[in-house]
């Protein structure tokens, strides 16, 4: 039986001579080019390339034949054209196959039951900057039969001086959508795809974002191996668990033509987000109940990362022999992140937000009134007291034992913690004054007059303590995301930041490493863009909802969400000063649901900044969608005038240097809107085009070359840069407008040409 560590090994081959055919023939047993039939039932999930270099690339493939469990035999050729008329001579250097060590241009490879019959196959020795074509063979009691054709290119030799064009995409959710963004991205001439993360969803239709569709759904065979979840709405529906819930979503996803397009035609740069293991998950802990489980589950996260080792084409730094082993200690079980070079112009640098991130510093499950930031911390931080700060009683102290008796005896009629938040033993318990007020006044209802507690008056108030409770960041609920994730109050999230210090998103390995690989002392010698390939947006996201009246209902401003770069703001600082540093650095980002362009900065540093292009996603809820939802269901937003208008003018409120400019270093944002971006880098510039798609334009498939042109009238396009600058000078950002190139100044209304 083989060993796992053999899975990749024993498909290592290296390239030789290119072998031009004379006649058809049966070469060591395998088929020749001419009787061979094309069967995509064989290959059900078609074919994929990823991670090219100069001179190697990871080919990859899917087997089945019926019911058969055993391993299954397959041959790969690869040709420099098309037509298999230029046959490329390859040789097996590690296998324990009996053809190891010799040269053909059909190589036997293994699909193994174990990898759920998935074929990866790095072949080395290739040219730079080539294109190749590839197949696979499977043979049969009636006959033989190929893959489709697949197409990949090597990346250019460091020192050649070629422009790169590429795309990057993210966020592609099979349910309820269809992959036409993908459909037109097949059609784009360009030399590679890099792919930052969502590439599937585990949920089979979470009603908050996945709309019901018969033709369009994911239904899990293994039901009792999944989790079990139901929405506020009572809908019913499962999110994977068992590693065959996670390989069938693969398999699901990789079913979609537009998508198997693109594998077939370009090689791919993947690395994962959230969704390919959990919702908004850190390491291996969901996020589903906010807090009311337990949900860090080392087993399902395994499972997740097993099935993405099997399907995507990945060269894996720890080498060529690399193959997962669940037994490993998580999350030492699999490293991802990684870097490329592509001739003179691009570094591209590819990281894992999701394995090695703390916990959100808001927890979900945070006592609301617990106090987070006492006086004297405030104090130490900030000098004096902010506006934003709330007053406290510490309830476990003799004059106040009457409301910690109140807070304990109401506990189980009002429904919330009576630990209050505290571990036991823990002191002192520190709880908002407003929140006591509320309880005793509730308290009181029950009781007669004689009995009543004493609420805390204006007078006690003024003497009393103050700091920052969670209720103060927008968390008013127990168990949620609002307030904790999604539509935190900045002006008091900013403070507790600082307080906390570096919590970390890359963790300390991978930030080290990071740091390392773009940190070159002799920056004339390396690549021209450094570009980071980033899960999560970069730029500040906040919205400020301060009335142009008189009235003051505090708080006004809030972050759109803290499950990003947004809400681990130190880490935030040090990743885009190292960036700056390096100089001429680019981050392309995901998972926003929008696009966007700007510079983000330091917090304290307006100029130590970088470029950024984020792109919406391909198949999924719009930035627009999902805000609508978060703020009809937010507490604080609810009295908030025209909190309605708040997601439908979601661009006015980030991007509007007229009016409040909270975000100075945003310069455009459509958060209505699916699609992919273009990347085009030379010696000069890193040109970005984005390609708008509707949501609406989702609805039905337009992946026939019939539906070409309806699919291109549907597509809008933007289009920035930013240019190479000298040592130590910030970049700048561009917009093409009309055909001209104008220059966009941060924190300022308006262009200047």
């Amino acid at each position: 039986m083989m060993r796992r560590r053999d899975f990749l090994r024993a498909t290592l081959v290296t390239a030789g001579s290119v072998v031009v055919p004379t006649a058809c023939s049966d070469e060591e047993g395998l088929p020749g080019a001419c009787d061979v039939h094309e069967d995509d039932s064989f290959f059900p999930q078609s074919v994929a390339s990823g991670d090219p270099k100069p001179d190697s690339v990871v080919l990859w493939t899917r087997v089945v034949d019926g019911d058969r469990k055993t391993d299954l035999a397959v041959a790969l050729v690869v040709a420099l054209d098309e037509a298999f008329t230029q046959l490329v001579e390859l040789k097996v250097t590690s296998s324990n196959a009996a053809a190891a060590g010799s040269g053909s241009t059909r190589v036997p490879v293994t699909a193994r039951a174990e990898f759920d019959y998935c074929v990866k196959v790095k072949v080395s020795g290739l040219s730079p900057g080539t294109t190749y074509y590839y197949r696979f063979y499977y043979t049969t009691g009636q006959g033989c039969f190929s893959s489709r054709v697949g197409r990949t290119r090597t990346a250019p030799a460091p020192d050649a001086d070629v422009p790169v064009r590429f795309a990057f995409v993210s966020g592609q959710d099979y349910v309820g959508r269809y992959f036409n963004a993908l459909a037109a991205l097949a059609r784009q001439p360009i030399d590679f795809v890099v792919h930052l993360g969502d590439y599937i969803h585990e949920t089979t239709g979470d009603p908050r974002f996945q709309p019901p569709a018969e033709q369009r759904k994911v239904a899990l065979s293994d039901v009792n191996g999944a989790i079990a979840l139901t929405s506020e709405d009572g809908v019913a529906y499962h999110a994977a668990k068992s590693l065959n819930n996670y390989r069938e979503l693969y398999r699901t996803y990789r079913s979609d033509r537009a998508l198997q397009r693109v594998h077939e035609r370009f090689p791919v740069i993947a690395i994962w987000n959230d969704h390919e293991f959990s919702d908004d998950c850190h390491g291996a802990t969901a996020t589903y109940s906010d807090g009311r489980d337990r949900e860090t589950d080392e087993g399902r996260r395994k499972a997740a990362n097993q099935a993405w080792f099997e399907y995507m084409p990945v060269d894996y730094r720890a080498g060529d022999d690399f193959r997962y082993d669940r037994s490993a200690e998580y999350p030492e079980d699999i490293s991802i992140h990684r870097d490329f070079t592509f001739g003179k112009h691009v570094h591209l640098v590819m990281t894992d937000l999701r394995s090695y991130r703390a916990d959100h510093v808001i927890p979900e499950d945070a006592f609301p009134w617990k106090i987070v930031m006492n006086e004297q911390s405030l104090l130490d931080l900030l000098t004096q007291i902010p506006p934003y700060a709330s007053r406290y009683a510490d309830i476990d102290a003799a004059q106040y034992s009457i409301y910690r008796d109140a807070l304990e005896e109401m506990a189980p009629k009002l429904g919330f913690d009576p630990s209050l938040g505290y571990q036991q033993g823990e002191l002192p318990r520190i709880i908002s004054a407003t929140f006591i007020n509320e309880v005793v006044a509730k308290l009181n209802e029950e009781r007669e007059e004689a009995e009543q507690v004493p609420l805390i008056d204006d007078t006690s108030l003024a003497f009393l303590d103050s700091g920052i409770a969670y209720a103060d960041l927008g968390k008013t609920d127990y168990f949620s995301a609002l307030g904790s994730r999604y539509l935190v109050v900045k002006d008091a999230f900013d403070t507790v930041s600082q307080f906390v210090g570096n919590v970390t998103v890359l963790g300390a390995a991978q930030k080290a490493w990071f740091k390392d690989v773009i940190s070159e002392s002799d920056r004339e010698s390396k690549s021209t863009w450094t570009v980071w390939g980033s899960s999560c947006c970069l730029s500040q996201l906040a919205i400020d909802l301060t009335p142009s009246s008189e009235e003051q209902l505090d708080p006004w401003r809030y972050y759109l969400r803290c499950d990003g770069w947004d809400g681990f703001r130190a880490e935030r600082n040090e990743v885009i000063t190292a960036l700056a540093e390096r100089g001429n650095a680019v981050a392309i980002t995901g998972d926003l649901q929008a696009f966007l362009a700007g510079t983000p900065a330091v917090d304290t540093a307006p100029t130590t900044k970088v470029v950024e292009f984020a792109g919406a996603a391909v198949a999924g809820p719009t930035l627009r969608a999902t805000l609508e939802k978060q703020v009809a269901s937010h507490p604080l937003l609810r009295d908030v005038p025209n909190a309605e208008n708040i997601a439908p003018e979601i661009e006015t409120y980030l991007v509007d240097a007229e009016t409040t400019n909270t975000n100075p270093q945003l310069a455009f944002c459509r958060a209505d809107s699916n699609g992919f971006c273009i990347a085009e880098a030379n010696a000069d510039e890193f040109v970005v085009t984005m390609h708008l798609l509707p949501e609406s334009a989702l609805a039905s498939p337009l992946y026939e070359e019939a539906d070409a042109a309806a699919l291109e009238e549907q597509i809008t396009i933007e289009r920035f840069k930013t240019v190479k600058t000298a040592p130590g000078e910030p970049p700048d950002l561009f917009r093409d407008e009309g055909g001209t190139w104008k220059k966009w100044s941060p924190g300022a209304a308006g262009q200047d040409p």
